[in-house]
């Protein structure tokens, strides 16, 4: 009887641990995900003919979800995990704020891109667009407009794709970057990766909208490229 008595004291003892240990882990994951999506902005901003500048310079926010297995579409249960840093200010056209985590889902057969890893990124080029985001779920294409984004230098952000789509939307699989459709998938808050990242307070709307949360360490260098490429809201 003593004996079972301090095996159950121990295992009270160490279940604090193990769940401390275990959102310790997951915060990891999460910074290495905001790593990441800083590695494919870098990469991606450093070639003029992949993003046109123009609709860089007026996108409120930018989605990036970096090496989506193209498996987790196919069994459907599964989600790629990114997320999205938007401009500060009213009417989303300061400065680049906080990121907040999002959950890109959906079997849409134009997620299906080879065996390979696939990045996303998706500029949300109005504020009807960032508002739906900051809701709840979102399905592309229904609740939300999406189209493939154009890309290189002599793209505007006059053409019908920009004036119609409250999103535009961008793949690169196997070095290839080009737009793509996202119809039919859905991308929402990831509410327990902002927990962990920012205190059991924040949501993706108050990450976006008060500026009271401090970008993490590891998302610094993906709000300072954005920054860099495209300081302000151009009008």
């Amino acid at each position: 009887m003593k004996h079972k008595v301090l095996t159950f004291a121990a295992a009270l003892t160490l279940t604090p641990l193990l769940f401390a240990k275990a959102a310790d882990e997951s915060a990891k994951d999460e910074r290495e995900r905001l790593h990441n999506a800083g590695v494919v902005m870098e990469e991606i901003l450093n070639i003029p003919d992949d993003i046109p500048q123009d609709l860089l310079d007026k996108a409120r926010c930018v989605v990036v979800m970096p090496s989506v297995l193209k498996a987790a579409f196919v069994v459907g249960g599964s989600y790629g995990r990114g997320t999205m840093v938007c401009r500060t200010g009213e009417g989303f056209t300061g400065p680049w704020g906080s990121p907040a985590m999002y959950a890109l889902e959906g079997g849409s057969v134009g997620l299906q891109i080879g065996g390979e890893a696939t990045d996303f990124v998706i500029l949300v080029m109005n504020n009807r667009g960032v508002d739906s985001l900051l809701r709840s779920k979102v399905k592309l294409g229904a609740d939300a407009s999406v189209a493939a984004g154009p890309k290189g230098r002599t793209a505007s952000a006059d053409t019908d794709a920009y004036m119609r789509a409250e999103m535009l939307s961008y793949s690169r699989s196997r070095g290839a970057f080009a737009g793509i459709s996202l119809e039919g998938s859905t991308l929402r808050p990831d509410e327990d990766a902002n927990r962990r990242l920012y205190g059991k307070d924040a949501t993706a709307k108050v990450i976006i909208t008060e500026s009271r949360h401090e970008a993490p360490e590891a998302a610094k260098p993906l709000v300072h490229r954005l920054q860099k490429a495209t300081p302000q809201l151009k009008p």
